[in-house]
């Protein structure tokens, strides 16, 4: 899968084909079914018309990001995440554009016009609740519309549900921020997870006898925060590589005057050098908030139960 960064860097394989419109974070269970739909036409029309790309189109920053700085929504996926999640979905590009105040004020006829001109849709799938363009304009019917006068097709997915619940982004958010990592994997369709390079921390960790992988959060906001149990990926490399269960912080490590929201992992069983090395962590449960401690002392006695508890819940869920 390509990712392209804005329309000026559109190819002639990347037009002409099936493109799945929306924000996509989280690439939920809803999400899926809209991209194997957009894959399934594209080979579908493919078929018949020749090679047709199936594409992704989705805006960096979110649109609520941007529509709402001061009270940005809890990011599920950064951009990185969300391509890394991407693989093996039968897409073949990821059209990102920015999201913007050019972007913001385009109506539902020009954002129809991208779609013809520059991308030269052949169809053009999209969500139940889809609105873009100023106002919402162009939601689902004005797509339909549009697509009937200018000979592109529109498929609108059904709202999907998991165990009753209608999957949604605002769901998931909802889910996670009750700590309920079970309905939050319900949603999803795997555990929620996040995933980032690990880079140098203070070293606190090693001194205490806890070494820890230090990743940072690359988004506004994050939409939990505590201590929980983890299973670490993205330390052994190929088929069949050996995923490590661990205990993670997600917060600002108030005990040691933290401010900027930090992930760490410390992994169980695992002595080596992690420094640079990319890991996803899934989280599997939670097993308290973060605290202040009144002494470094009171800290690692409480990081030694938090350890004692993870391993516990993780021997349990094999």
């Amino acid at each position: 899968m390509e990712l392209v960064r804005g329309v000026h860097n559109l190819a002639a394989r990347h037009q002409g084909g099936i493109v799945a419109i929306g924000s996509f974070d989280g690439l939920h269970l809803g999400h899926r079914a809209l991209i194997d739909a957009t894959v399934a036409q594209a080979r579908r029309s493919g078929m018949s018309q020749g090679p047709c790309p199936a594409v992704m189109l989705t805006f960096e920053p979110l649109p609520r990001e941007f529509l709402t700085p001061a009270e940005p929504p809890a990011r599920l996926t950064n951009l990185r995440e969300r391509v890394r999640l991407l693989a093996g979905s039968g897409l073949d590009a990821l059209m990102l554009l920015r999201f913007d105040a050019r972007l913001r004020g385009m109506d539902g006829e020009a954002f129809v016009r991208l779609l013809t001109e520059r991308l030269q849709v052949k169809g053009v799938v999209v969500g139940h609740d889809f609105h873009f363009g100023r106002g919402g304009a162009a939601n689902a019917n004005f797509l339909r519309e549009a697509g009937a006068k200018l000979g592109f097709e529109v498929e609108v997915i059904a709202p999907v549900a998991a165990d009753s619940a209608r999957v949604s982004s605002s769901g998931i958010r909802a889910a996670l921020a009750a700590r309920d990592l079970a309905g939050a994997a319900r949603l999803l369709g795997r555990p929620y997870s996040m995933r980032g390079r690990v880079v140098a921390g203070q070293q606190l960790g090693r001194t205490w006898g806890f070494p820890t992988a230090n990743i940072r959060m690359r988004r506004r906001r994050v939409p939990i925060s505590g201590i929980f149990a983890v299973r670490v990926r993205g330390i052994e490399d190929g088929p069949g590589a050996r995923a490590y269960g661990g205990v993670a912080s997600l917060g600002t490590r108030p005990t040691v005057g933290g401010v900027e929201p930090l992930l760490e992992v410390f992994v169980f069983d695992y002595a080596g050098d992690l420094y640079g090395r990319e890991l996803e962590v899934e989280f599997l449960a939670h097993l308290r908030e973060e605290l202040h401690f009144e002494s470094v002392e009171l800290l690692l006695v409480q990081m030694r139960s938090d350890a004692e508890s993870a391993r516990a819940l993780l021997r349990d869920l094999v």
